[in-house]
């Protein structure tokens, strides 16, 4: 038996792909990493039991991509903080496109119960004129990737556009209602 840079002991009884999955192997795996990957982990979410979560996902994932794959893993702890890694970014991804939908045609016409009607009014007046002095290209990529929330890829798939593009016009149609923006307000 050999030991590895976690203390992890490489037995050689049985093997799939070449990785010792057996139940003592797994056992030991976990009590060797767990402090170090839930640490690294709960620094990263400041959510104990979203923290706990996560941890226990990259033992999962990580224990069924080395029964499935032939690979040589030399320190377990970078790995499992790899996949953990990994788990987070793709939580990180969802909750930022599951903003808030909304229709450029609904917004101009959406009632608004604040104290000053008329400060909303002339608000929203501003921003309808503004999003006028744009191009319909420039409006379209608007719609999908601010108001309703859609990715580059997403946005360049629904426009028949390349990705380059999508963020290009983007950037000049930001640019444009910052600068009719300001020249109305000031």
């Amino acid at each position: 038996m050999q030991k590895n840079e976690t203390g992890v002991q490489n037995q050689k009884d049985t093997k799939v792909n070449g990785i010792n999955l057996t139940e003592g192997f797994i056992e030991e795996l976990c009590s060797s990493t767990w402090k170090e990957v839930y640490k690294f982990v709960s620094y990263k979410v400041g959510n104990r039991t979203e923290a706990e979560d996560i941890t226990q996902e990259a033992y999962v994932k990580a224990l069924d991509y080395l029964r499935k794959e032939n690979v040589v893993i030399d320190n377990y702890s970078n790995f499992l903080k790899t996949v953990a890694m990994n788990i987070l970014r793709d939580e990180w991804r969802k909750k930022q496109r599951a903003g808030k939908q909304f229709d450029l045609e609904e917004l101009s016409t959406m009632d608004y119960k604040t104290e000053d009607f008329t400060e909303e009014s002339i608000r929203r007046e501003l921003i309808g004129a503004a999003l006028n002095c744009l191009s319909i290209d420039q409006k379209r990529v608007i719609e999908l990737r601010i108001l309703k929330g859609f990715s580059t890829s997403e946005t360049a798939r629904i426009l028949k556009k390349k990705e380059a593009t999508v963020r290009v016009i983007q950037y000049r149609a930001l640019q444009e209602l910052a600068s009719v923006l300001d020249k109305n307000i000031i």
